[in-house]
């Protein structure tokens, strides 16, 4: 039976003002003109980045006149045209029997703040999962958003994945709890320029020995785009550096013969483990004077 998955990561252009109507029905027709490319590369899951049809910026939404920051008053998004987006997206995955991750906001009843979430569609074209962001930015949590609480695992064909977004990837305990669920990938997506936020992503894929799917905004491709690295920690592939939408395509093969990807997923994630669990238990040499510092050479 077939272990295999083809992941495909875009980056698409990602708008910043939740009151711009006519931005975030581009948003979303560029969203589905990728989500059709997807298909015809053969990929069964697309990931989209962060807020792809909208992040808001804390300057539009929380700030004063004055340019002070304060609490985002949501009465001003959109929301009629941030829900018909997605029920467009929505539709065209079941259509094109895709299942696909993207970003946007989840109300809540006011006066509570929304959730910054990646949304889970199956290839029939219906919400089956929600990722809440539960380690927010100061700025985020302080005027924007409410934090998520729960881990998100979600399988798709066989291969069970993890969500993360932005600036969760500074937060090493969310992506060592995924290798603890058993996940065979991470789809980080971020709404950030940032060269070493990629680099952290491509340790996570070698630290944890699973594939990481990181999904940038177009418009910060030039500085690292989106891509797919392996276990082990290679880029499996990139998109082009040059502030385009595009789509990077890979496979994650729980079989694959690639040299490294076997070494990871056979070797290095079993021992790690099973280093964490106890094997050097009952091994320490308790009181020897030759583990004196003054007796090392």
């Amino acid at each position: 039976m077939s272990r295999t998955l083809r992941l495909a990561v875009a980056q698409s252009t990602v708008p910043e003002d939740p009151t711009d109507r006519g931005a975030l029905r581009a948003a979303g027709q560029e969203v589905r003109a990728l989500m059709a490319e997807a298909a015809v590369a053969g990929a069964r899951l697309v990931q989209f980045p962060e807020g792809a049809v909208v992040y808001p910026s804390k300057r539009v939404m929380a700030a004063d006149p004055d340019g002070e920051l304060v609490p985002a008053d949501w009465s001003r998004a959109a929301w009629d045209v941030l829900r018909e987006e997605a029920e467009l997206i929505a539709a065209l995955t079941g259509e094109l029997r895709l299942w696909t991750v993207f970003g946007s906001l989840h109300p809540l009843t006011p006066p509570n703040r929304p959730h910054n979430s990646l949304f889970v569609v199956s290839d029939r074209g219906d919400l089956v999962a929600r990722y809440d962001k539960r380690f927010l930015s100061h700025t985020e949590v302080s005027y924007l958003y409410t934090p998520g609480r729960e881990p998100l695992v979600f399988e798709v064909d066989g291969i069970r994945i993890g969500y993360a977004l932005c600036v969760e990837a500074n937060f090493p305990p969310l992506f060592a709890e995924y290798e603890r669920l058993g996940v065979d990938c991470v789809l980080l997506s971020v709404m950030v320029d940032d060269a070493p936020r990629a680099r952290v992503a491509q340790a996570y894929g070698t630290l944890y020995c699973y594939w990481v799917g990181y999904a940038v905004p177009a418009q910060f491709s030039a500085t690292v785009p989106s891509g797919i690295v392996a276990p082990g920690g290679r880029w499996l592939g990139q998109c082009p550096a040059d502030g385009q939408p595009a789509l990077a395509v890979a496979d994650i093969d729980l079989d694959s013969a690639d040299t490294d990807i076997d070494v990871a997923l056979r070797y290095a994630r079993p021992w790690r483990r099973r280093a964490q669990e106890g094997l050097y238990e009952g091994q320490m040499v308790v009181g020897d004077p030759r583990s004196d510092i003054r007796t090392a050479f």
